[in-house]
């Protein structure tokens, strides 16, 4: 029946309606750089081409990964046909050449637009998704910060998450920096970065870093990257 494909690693602002008239639609935003993208070509409303991506300029709609099919069996079908006869596209196999195939045998997609589009495809992109969801939850004047943080000769520069039993000594937190529950900071400056959680940061001038949990860090690294239970002295 009806089914909605939604990729792991992308959040959206859209108007979310289904037509179930349509046989599909996919959701697509126009991107300065849709070399990276699987795109669409349109005619009359219509997607005419799907294509991954494109090494040549064919089109600046990028498909965000959401999609919705008016018959889930067909896509099922179009993707059994894929594995069954190994079809890889750069070595992966492609959700645009099912959609291209069950254009082929007849089935007319719609592209649905989006407001915003927010990516968590790599450290870059995700810390940067991190601060526009920040931004969005100040404007809706949400609390961001728990009310057990301690501060110690330290401050929130907005907009911050900041998490349950979070000690802050000597420390600027901010702006767009979200710090999980049970983390120690200490005489830092830290700035547009993702932090999980019970992860103690000593000594630092970050920005744009992205720090899993468990984490010990005391070091003069600017800009870093660090999975879960990483030490850096």
């Amino acid at each position: 029946g009806p089914c909605v494909v939604a990729f792991a690693d992308t959040l959206f602002k859209a108007d979310f309606t289904l037509d179930d008239e349509k046989d599909g639609t996919i959701w697509v935003k126009q991107v300065e750089e849709p070399s990276a993208y699987g795109v669409v070509k349109l005619q009359d409303g219509i997607i005419t081409d799907f294509v991954e991506k494109p090494a040549e300029f064919i089109s600046d709609l990028a498909i965000i990964g959401i999609y919705y099919f008016k018959n889930g069996n067909t896509l099922r079908e179009e993707i059994q046909y894929l594995l069954d006869h190994d079809i890889k596209d750069r070595g992966e196999y492609q959700l645009t050449n099912a959609l291209e195939n069950m254009k082929k045998r007849g089935s007319k997609f719609v592209p649905g637009q989006v407001n915003e589009w927010m990516d968590c495809g790599n450290k870059e992109i995700t810390v940067e998704t991190n601060g526009k969801i920040l931004q969005f939850a100040k404007t809706d004047d949400e609390n961001l910060v728990s009310d057990n943080v301690i501060l110690e000769n330290s401050s929130i520069i907005d907009p911050c998450y900041i998490g349950d039993n979070v000690t802050l000594k000597n420390t600027t937190i901010g702006p767009n920096v979200s710090l999980g529950d049970n983390s120690i900071v200490e005489n830092s400056h830290i700035a547009e970065s993702l932090i999980q959680t019970n992860t103690t940061i000593k000594n630092a001038d970050l920005k744009g870093a992205m720090i899993g949990n468990h984490v010990f860090y005391d070091g003069e690294f600017n800009s870093v990257s660090i999975g879960d239970y990483s030490q850096l002295k």
